[in-house]
């Protein structure tokens, strides 16, 4: 495997990483700044407030693109990593 081709696989891969963690934060940034914003008008600064209803977004939004997530990472590996190994 040349350099050339090394760079383009770790850059496939950090593509990969990207698509995939995309969902999950921004569903975080979203919330977070809906309840920031509920927060600074109610002026109830609980701990509890922030990180609860943002962890269950998390936990929801990772369980629904799950499948995505896991269909782009094996097209990833067969395409591009299997492939290289089995010297296709």
């Amino acid at each position: 495997m040349s350099e050339g081709e090394l760079m383009d696989v770790l850059r496939e891969g950090l593509w990969m990483a990207l698509v995939m963690a995309t969902p999950v934060l921004g569903v975080a940034l979203v919330v977070g700044l809906a309840i920031g914003l509920f927060q600074a008008l109610t002026s109830v600064q609980e701990l509890t407030l922030t990180f609860v209803p943002k962890l269950g977004a998390i936990v929801a939004v990772f369980w629904l693109s799950m499948s995505y997530s896991g269909g782009l990472l094996v097209t990833f590996f067969n395409d591009q990593i299997i492939a290289r190994i089995a010297g296709q």
